[in-house]
C-alpha cells in the first residue's frame, strides 16, 4: 500500500460519509438476534423455540466470523463483504415467510442458523479497516492518537448500535408487525452492507494485503493472550444480554414494561459517551490498568443495580454502569489491535465481534429462564457474574507478558 499524504488526517482518507455509512451497517448485525427472538416468539408462541432460534443465529455468527476474517485476511474486505452482505439480505427477506408458513421447527431453526452464519461483521472489519489506514497512511507523530481516537470511536459506535437495535426492534414490532424488524434489517443490509463494501476506503485496505509469507498462521490467533481477550469480550456480552433480560423483567414486575427500552438506553449513552472520552486518558495509564479500573467500576455499579428496589434508584446504577463498561469495551479491542498476529487483525476482531454476539444471545435466554422460573430480582444478579468475570480475567491479564506493549506498537506499526 502507497503510504502518500501522511501529514493528511485520517478524515482526509476516509471521508466524512464514511462514518454514518459504517454505522447503518452494523446496525443489522445488532437487530437480528432480538429481531428474530421477537417474531419466532411471536408467530409460533413458543418462547423455548424462540430462545433456540436466536441461539441459532448466535452459533452460526460465531462459526462463521473468524472464517470471514479469514478470508478477508486472505483476499480484502470488499470480495467477501459484498456476498457475504447480500446473502444476509436474502435470508432476513426470508425468514418471516419460512416462520409465518408453518414450517417444522426445523426449518426454523436452520433458518436462524444461516442468518447467523451470513451476518455482515462490518464493526469488526470498521475497525480492521480504520486501524490499516492508520498506521499506513497517517504521520508517526499523530498515529498513536489517531488510533486512540479510532478505538474509542469505534467502541462508542457499537455501544450505540447495541442499544439502538433492539429498541428499534421494539418500536417497529410494536408499531408496524413482527416481522417489520427482520424486514428493515434486511433493507439496512442489502444498502449498507453493500454500501460498506464498495466504499473507497476499502479499495485503500485492499490493495495491498498481507503476502501469505508475511501472514501468520491461523493458529496464532488462538494464542493465550488473545484468547484471554476473547473471554473478556465474552464477558461483556453476558452482562449486555444479562442486563437487558433482567431489566426487562424487573420493568415487567414493576408494572411499566413500556420503559425497560428507555432505562437500557441510559446506560448505553453513558457508556458511549465514556467510550469516546477514553481518548483523553494518557498513556502512562495503561490498558492493563485501564481494564482493572473499569471494570471494577462494573462490579461495584452491576452489585448496586442487583439490590435496587425501585425505578429509580436502578437508573442511577444504569448509568454507573456505563461508565464502567464503555471505556472496558475501548480497552479490550484496543488489546486485540496490539496482539493480533501479523496479517490477522480481520481474524482477530472477528473472534471478538463473534464472542460478543454469542454471549448476548446466550445470556439473554439463561437470564429470561432464570426471570421466570425464579424472580427479576434473581435474574439481576447475573449482571454481577458477567462483570465479575470480566474483572477477574483483568487480574489474570495483568500477570501476561506480551512481547510489545501498547502505546509503543501502535506508534511502531
Amino acid at each position: 500500500m502507497t503510504t502518500i499524504t501522511r501529514d493528511r488526517s485520517l478524515i482526509h482518507h476516509t471521508g466524512w460519509g464514511y462514518f454514518p455509512v459504517a454505522f447503518l451497517a452494523r446496525l443489522p448485525f445488532a437487530m437480528m438476534v432480538v429481531g428474530v427472538l421477537t417474531l419466532v416468539s411471536s408467530a409460533t408462541d413458543s418462547v423455548a423455540l424462540a430462545g433456540l432460534t436466536s441461539g441459532a443465529v448466535g452459533v452460526g455468527v460465531v462459526v462463521a466470523g473468524p472464517l470471514i476474517g479469514d478470508l478477508v485476511d486472505r483476499f480484502g474486505q470488499r470480495p467477501v463483504l459484498l456476498p457475504i452482505g447480500i446473502a444476509n439480505g436474502v435470508l432476513l427477506s426470508l425468514f418471516p415467510l419460512v416462520v409465518l408458513s408453518g414450517l417444522p421447527d426445523a426449518a426454523i431453526l436452520a433458518a436462524g442458523a444461516l442468518i447467523g452464519l451470513t451476518a455482515p461483521q462490518a464493526a469488526a472489519l470498521s475497525r480492521t479497516r480504520l486501524i490499516a489506514i492508520t498506521r499506513e497512511r497517517v504521520a508517526e507523530p499523530r498515529r498513536e492518537r489517531t488510533l486512540s481516537r479510532v478505538m474509542s470511536y469505534e467502541s462508542a459506535a457499537d455501544e450505540t448500535a447495541f442499544v439502538v437495535g433492539p429498541v428499534l426492534v421494539g418500536l417497529l414490532a410494536a408499531l408496524f408487525a413482527p416481522w417489520a424488524p427482520i424486514a428493515i434489517a434486511a433493507a439496512l443490509s442489502f444498502a449498507f452492507v453493500t454500501a460498506f463494501a464498495l466504499h473507497s476506503t476499502a479499495a485503500l485496505v485492499d490493495r495491498a494485503p498481507a503476502p501469505a509469507a508475511g501472514r501468520a498462521p491461523l493458529g496464532a490467533v488462538l494464542s493465550g493472550p488473545v484468547l484471554l481477550l476473547v473471554a473478556a469480550t465474552f464477558g461483556v456480552g453476558l452482562f449486555f444480554g444479562s442486563t437487558l433480560t433482567s431489566l426487562t423483567a424487573f420493568a415487567k414486575a414493576s408494572g411499566r414494561p413500556e420503559l425497560s427500552g428507555l432505562l437500557y438506553g441510559l446506560m448505553g449513552i453513558g457508556s458511549a459517551v465514556l467510550a469516546l472520552t477514553v481518548m483523553l486518558l494518557p498513556s502512562r495509564f495503561r490498558l492493563s490498568w485501564r481494564w482493572l479500573v473499569f471494570s471494577g467500576v462494573l462490579v461495584a455499579s452491576a452489585a448496586g443495580y442487583a439490590f435496587a428496589n425501585d425505578l429509580g434508584a436502578v437508573t442511577v446504577m444504569l448509568c454507573l454502569m456505563g461508565l464502567g463498561v464503555g471505556p472496558t469495551l475501548v480497552t479490550l479491542f484496543s488489546l486485540a489491535g496490539e496482539r493480533s498476529p501479523a496479517g490477522r487483525s480481520a481474524t482477530t476482531m472477528t473472534l471478538l465481534g463473534s464472542a460478543l454476539t454469542l454471549a448476548q444471545a446466550i445470556a439473554a435466554a439463561v437470564t429470561g429462564a432464570v426471570a421466570e422460573t425464579a424472580s427479576a430480582q434473581v435474574a439481576m444478579l447475573l449482571p454481577v457474574v458477567a462483570a465479575s468475570l470480566v474483572l477477574v480475567l483483568g487480574l489474570v491479564n495483568s500477570r501476561v507478558r506480551t512481547p510489545v506493549d501498547g502505546a509503543a506498537r501502535s506508534a511502531r506499526d
